[in-house]
């Protein structure tokens, strides 16, 4: 996968709603420098999660991933999942949709269920 330039994406509502017991392979993703997406995958059937920091939440807490690689899963490494090489990093000549967040460190992300600390959101270069 890693030669290849593929993007794992890990779901773990899916996970959690289909009670799986087989988890994703984070050690051999790891091992290998794999690029893990982290998402919601939101729709009726399989997984009915549509909050982003839940999602990044559960990533930590049932499959061990870091708070720093769940940070990059849902930016940067989805960005690359999605092919959206112009998106995924604060960087000059990309798209700036970016959500600020009051946390000092991506742990805080990830560890406060059904907390949103969201200050604003800048879409296409515009605070909205």
């Amino acid at each position: 996968m890693a030669k290849s330039g593929t993007t794992a994406v890990i779901l773990p509502g899916a996970f959690y709603t289909l009670r799986e017991e087989r988890m994703p392979p984070i050690a051999l993703f790891r091992k290998h420098e794999v690029k893990m997406a982290v998402a919601t995958d939101c729709n009726p059937g399989s997984s009915p999660i549509s909050s982003l920091l839940l999602s990044m939440n559960m990533a930590c807490t049932l499959f061990r991933v870091t708070p720093e690689e769940a940070l990059a899963g849902i930016t940067r490494n989805a960005a690359a999942a999605l092919g959206a090489s112009d998106t995924g990093t604060i960087e000059v000549g990309k798209r700036a949709d970016i959500a600020v967040w009051n946390a000092n460190h991506p742990a805080e992300l990830a560890y406060r269920i059904g907390f949103n600390p969201l200050e604003h959101r800048i879409f296409g270069g515009n605070i909205v």
